[in-house]
């Protein structure tokens, strides 16, 4: 039989590494489905919407460098969207197979028609349409190249007809190259920052995800300055381990503490980080930024200095011309205040809660202690991004992967799915919350078929937390915020698999530490207090007044008890707006 283009398609994707496609098969994807078979060397993952096999593709792609999925022609296109969008966002080299309908019927208005090329113009950093057996190859390897070093997702359009075609060899080469650059300031920038670091004695350090090479480095280099460091959410499992200047995070989920560094500091240098949140950057300090693409330097702050360089190659280079500074007073008055969060942030986890009524910090503080050294954590958008940021520690071992972009409900369970494939050795723990669970609710059906021994912890506080809270400082009272939720632990039995639900405070080390032991999947959904907050770093006033506003509508509009309900349940948060 002679090879097809569905065929070389295989061959190339596995060559690069790829082991699994990621994709609900039809119409125009049957002959990659069937190639896929025939070959032995790619595994087709079977997931119930594509847009979970997209959030697998993606968490798969940070773990392991490259990834893939696919979309038959018309919705499978649609239901790619928002995952691709997510792993583009987030730097990620995902390759997405948009099979589309016969090329002789382009144009012409056919049944599941899309226009692939304007569908994926904003998510991806390739995205092109073969309508010959020879641009095959030549795409699909410029593709790879694209996801690889662009970092982001690549599209290949492949018409069902042209999948089935006779296989032409290409003329160009169909290698990938991986290469490793160094990439650093020049020797007159790194003098001139330098110069900043040394001649300024309060200097603090903020890194994001392009730092989580350079751990080493960057102690080093805060040990010189005598500088705390911060970090972003996705920056946190590379740069809290080990590290005696860590001051926490900042940011809509992050600490005082943090804050407090950044904006008491002569000095704050931005080192593999686009932090997005304008408001908690300080703008009276002078700001270094580095980082390894151009475009984004000065985008969210004014620079004093904007420099592009790898973090790694950065500060390798830039360490033999900081001094040692002796005064160190600045960096221990932040570990102090340090201490002193921290200290805080544990009295909502010795304080447990009730009766469906459990405490999420003393959830998430629990699954931190049950959790393996080495486990993989997913979070879903929402309030399980607070709990898992404040309360699930590093330990230079552990990973955790989010929506945290693309800000997207419902992508904790298939980022599970996506890193538990990727690594079958390693303790998959996925806090969902309810609303983001109820979401893609078809794919705990994916975690069967496969056997994945994925732990699905759901705070189930029956109601769309971060949205509520959202509400109520806009001064506005929550509507439709809360949720009717069916009994997830029997859903997930249903499915085939363990399902625990608690209700108590006291059985939920037991519930997790069964979970924990427990060879297969299990979903453990927990009844968490609807009622807690999760405060940013800092307050502002507006948002105290906003929050009183709301109270006030919902004693007005008969709602007294849920007020009372409220402020009892939180009155040590609601200290903190005062």
């Amino acid at each position: 039989m002679s090879k097809k283009v569905a065929d070389q398609i295989v061959e190339i994707l596995a060559a690069n590494g790829i082991k699994r496609i990621y994709a609900v098969t039809g119409d125009s994807l049957n002959e990659l489905n069937d190639a896929v078979r025939r070959s032995g060397k790619i595994k087709w993952i079977h997931v119930r919407h594509e847009e979970a096999g997209a959030y697998a593709a993606a968490a798969e792609a940070e773990l392991s460098g490259l990834a893939c999925c696919a979309g038959s022609s018309g919705p499978g296109h649609v239901h790619l969207i928002n995952g691709l969008y997510d792993a583009h966002r987030s730097g990620l080299p995902v390759i997405a197979i948009a099979s589309t309908i016969a090329t002789h019927e382009f144009g012409a208005d056919y049944f599941q028609s899309t226009n692939t090329l304007k569908l994926f113009a904003d998510c991806s950093c390739y995205n092109e349409v073969a309508t010959t057996a020879l641009q095959v190859p030549r795409m699909l390897q410029s593709a790879i190249q694209h996801a690889i070093h662009s970092k982001g997702v690549a599209v290949v359009g492949l018409p069902g007809d042209v999948a089935a075609f006779q296989a032409e060899e290409s003329p160009v080469a169909l290698q990938n190259y991986r290469s490793q650059s160094i990439m650093r300031p020049s020797d007159d920038e790194l003098n001139r920052m330098a110069q900043l670091l040394n001649q300024n004695a309060k200097v603090s350090i903020y890194c994001g995800i392009g730092a989580k090479e350079a751990h080493d480095e960057i102690i080093a280099l805060a040990a010189l300055l005598k500088a705390p460091i911060g970090y972003s959410f996705r920056g946190k499992m590379a740069i809290q381990y080990n590290n005696p200047y860590e001051v926490g995070m900042t940011g809509l989920l992050g600490l005082p503490s943090a804050y407090h560094s950044m904006h008491e500091s002569d000095v704050v240098l931005l080192l593999g980080t686009d932090f997005p949140y304008t408001p908690f950057m300080p703008t009276k300090n002078k700001i270094i930024q580095v980082d390894e693409k151009a475009e984004r330097l000065g985008r969210r702050a004014k620079l004093e200095l904007g420099l592009c360089g790898k973090i790694e190659d950065t500060v390798t280079a830039l360490l033999p011309l900081i001094k040692n500074k002796k005064d160190d007073s600045f960096l221990k008055a932040q570990l102090s205040l340090y201490e002193k969060v921290k200290n805080h942030l544990q009295t909502y986890v010795n304080d447990t809660g009730g009766e469906d009524k459990i405490s999420p910090e003393f959830v998430a503080s629990a699954i931190n202690d049950l959790a393996a050294e080495d486990a993989i954590f997913t979070v879903d958008t929402g309030m399980c991004c607070v709990w898992g940021a404040r309360y699930i520690q590093s330990t230079g071992k552990r990973i955790m992967l989010g929506s945290f972009n693309h800000g997207s409900m419902a992508n904790a369970m298939p980022m599970a799915i996506g890193a538990c494939l990727n690594n079958p050795e390693r303790q998959v723990v996925a806090l969902c919350g309810d609303g983001g669970l109820s979401m893609l609710l078809g794919d705990l059906a994916t975690i069967k078929q496969y056997q994945l021994p994925i732990k699905l912890v759901v705070f189930n506080n029956r109601a769309l937390g971060m949205v509520k809270l959202e509400m109520e400082v806009q001064g506005l009272p929550d509507n439709e915020t809360d949720m009717v939720n069916p009994e997830f632990a029997l859903i997930a039995e249903a499915m085939g698999f363990k399902g625990i639900t608690v209700h108590s405070p006291a059985d939920v080390r037991g519930a997790l530490r069964d979970a924990f032991n427990e060879n297969g999947p299990v979903l453990v959904n927990i009844m968490t207090n609807p009622d807690s907050l999760a405060m940013p770093p800092k307050v502002e006033w507006q948002q105290v007044k906003g929050y009183a506003l709301s109270m006030s509508k919902l004693i007005l509009g008969g709602r007294m008890e849920e007020v009372l309900d409220t402020v009892k349940a939180n009155y040590k948060h609601l200290s903190e707006l005062t």
